[in-house]
């Protein structure tokens, strides 16, 4: 499976909106939902789904309903332990 990243633009979205589409996000029939990064005040909001392929993301916020600007597969990931190793390996 792989790793993808979503971006959406919704002003005025509040957090009840985003909890009405909660059920159907759980689902995961296309993609399996993993995280969500929402500013309410200026409306953007970054998904990461995991999924088979870049299709089965689209098909899935299409079955949901919530429209999305791009969809980004993601092919290496590193987090702050990572980089921490990294930065004390560094010369």
């Amino acid at each position: 499976m792989a790793i993808f990243l979503t971006l959406h633009q919704a002003p005025g979205l509040s957090y009840e909106e985003v909890a009405g589409y909660a059920p159907e996000v759980a689902q995961g029939v296309h993609a399996t939902f993993r995280n969500l990064y929402v500013n309410f005040g200026s409306g953007f909001i970054a998904t990461v789904y995991e999924a088979e392929n870049r299709v089965a993301v689209e098909q899935e916020f299409e079955r949901i309903g919530f429209p999305f600007e791009k969809i980004h597969e993601i092919d290496h990931t590193l987090d702050a332990e990572q980089v921490a190793a990294i930065a004390g390996g560094a010369s």
